[in-house]
């Protein structure tokens, strides 16, 4: 049975970290992520726009610029980071809103403290413009899949990541080379509607069930960020809605929250190893990308430091920005593991204030954010998160085989990737996927203040 980790501590530091300006390269991201000839004539359109969302990133740049010259003390060590900027109205009662009304403003347009919405839930002045106007990056709202076989014409290596979400017995695979030109995807998988998002700046994958009441949502880029994550907004009621928690933000659906539903990124092998009749989304999206390529060449680069014209307050210390980790979030709060801890073992066992999991890790798939072509980039390994129970509610405890499989001690049962078991007296049955998310230390802790950190 591997060791508990040492959980380290649980408050941030509160003292501001140094952040370095990358305005150029924000520029470019924003110029490589519009550029298309199917739609050049509507970007050229929204130049202003873009414009002054450059304009508005430089001037934050100067004053986060400034900042860094002197970094402030914020408290000392013991000190904790604001609550990611959240600050729910306490007079006014979210729970017991009318979500199901019908909207009266569009917060793309209106004021965000509009008297129509419910009080906004972030710092609004947090909420900067990305470059891009809304749509500027497409959406995908049509989605066409299409056989493995055909996916190999345009996956380059079978490392390639693909987002994958296994749902009532439908398994579909969502390359990250096609996401990161679009970042959101409209579909519906075994019957339920969802959205599957994935923000590059913070190396964010997650899935979301696209219901609310009796609506069915569907999401489009908003051209906005909050702390460097993308916002969406619902075309709907044209809410703004934060990618990194499926939480309504400013508008109609302020204080309303998605249910998330568990996603894995795996390699393109890993996924059609797991679901030999599963679908990809195909490339013939409608749309003029160089699908396969990375625009933001060298992000993912531990030594540098998020775009700070992004992001509006200090990052918690305890990591690197950069470093990448796995996120969990359940009843008893926000957990934090370092990837290269548990890419050292294979396997994890976390038990920290009352939480108990099991987190394995797999090499074999590339980076998206290292090279210039994603099939190239560093082997990051990939992870699930699992409750280690049996079916009967039996307590299991793992081991790494060392063949990209893990053993209960139990059963002797052997365990693969996405928590199935494939031999011994427990196979077919699966260990319950615990909603995870595999990021950058910097995005984690600023939506997840005061996370536990487990190394």
């Amino acid at each position: 049975m591997p060791d508990t980790p040492k959980v380290l501590f649980s408050r941030p530091s509160g003292r501001a970290t140094r952040r370095i300006g990358i305005v150029a390269l924000a520029v470019a991201l924003i110029a490589a992520a519009c550029s298309s000839s199917e739609d050049s004539a509507a970007v050229a359109a929204d130049d202003s726009a873009a414009d002054e969302g450059a304009a508005t990133t430089e001037a934050a740049e100067t004053e986060a610029s400034d900042d860094a010259e002197e970094p402030e003390e914020s408290g000392g060590d013991d000190a904790e980071l604001p609550a990611s900027n959240v600050t729910p109205d306490p007079d006014f009662d979210y729970a017991s809103h009318d979500y199901s009304a019908d909207p009266v403003q569009s917060a793309l347009n209106a004021g965000p403290n509009n008297a129509a919405f419910p009080p906004p839930i972030v710092d609004p002045v947090a909420i900067v413009s990305g470059g891009p106007p809304p749509d500027g990056i497409p959406p995908i709202d049509n989605p066409i899949f299409i056989s493995q076989a055909e996916a190999a014409s345009f996956i380059a290596d079978g490392d390639e990541p693909v987002v994958v979400v296994d749902l009532n017995g439908e398994a579909r695979a969502y390359p990250i080379s096609i996401l990161i030109w679009h970042e959101i995807v409209n579909d519906e998988i075994g019957g339920v509607p969802v959205t599957v998002t994935y923000c590059p700046l913070c190396n964010s994958a997650l899935t979301f069930d696209r219901r609310f009441g009796d609506r069915v949502l569907d999401f489009g880029t908003s051209g906005r960020l909050y702390q460097s994550a993308l916002v969406m907004y619902d075309r709907q009621t044209e809410s703004l809605w934060a990618h990194f928690t499926g939480q309504g933000i400013v508008g109609h659906f302020a204080g309303a929250q998605l249910d998330l539903i568990p996603t894995q990124t795996l390699s393109f092998d890993q996924f059609a190893e797991l679901h030999p009749d599963g679908v990809v989304l195909s490339s013939d999206t409608g749309f003029s990308r160089n699908y396969g390529t990375n625009p933001y060449v060298g992000y993912d680069d531990e030594t540098t430091q998020p775009i700070s014209g992004f992001i509006s307050q200090p990052i918690d210390e305890r990591l690197a920005s950069k470093r990448r980790v796995v996120g969990v979030v359940d009843e008893a709060g926000p957990v934090a593991i370092t990837l290269s801890s548990l890419a050292e073992s294979g396997v994890l066992t976390v038990d920290a204030d009352g939480r108990n999991l099991v987190l394995f890790h797999q090499g074999g798939l590339a980076s998206s954010l290292d090279d210039q072509f994603i099939a190239d980039g560093a082997d990051i390994g990939q992870t699930g998160v699992f409750i280690p129970e049996g079916p009967d509610g039996q307590a299991l405890t793992f081991t790494a085989s060392g063949d990209d499989t893990w053993t209960d001690a139990e059963t002797g049962s052997t365990w693969v990737i996405n928590g199935l078991a494939t031999d011994g007296p427990l196979a077919g049955e699966r260990l319950v996927a615990v909603p995870h998310l595999d990021t950058f230390w910097f995005s984690w802790s600023t939506y997840r203040p005061g996370t536990i950190l487990v190394e």
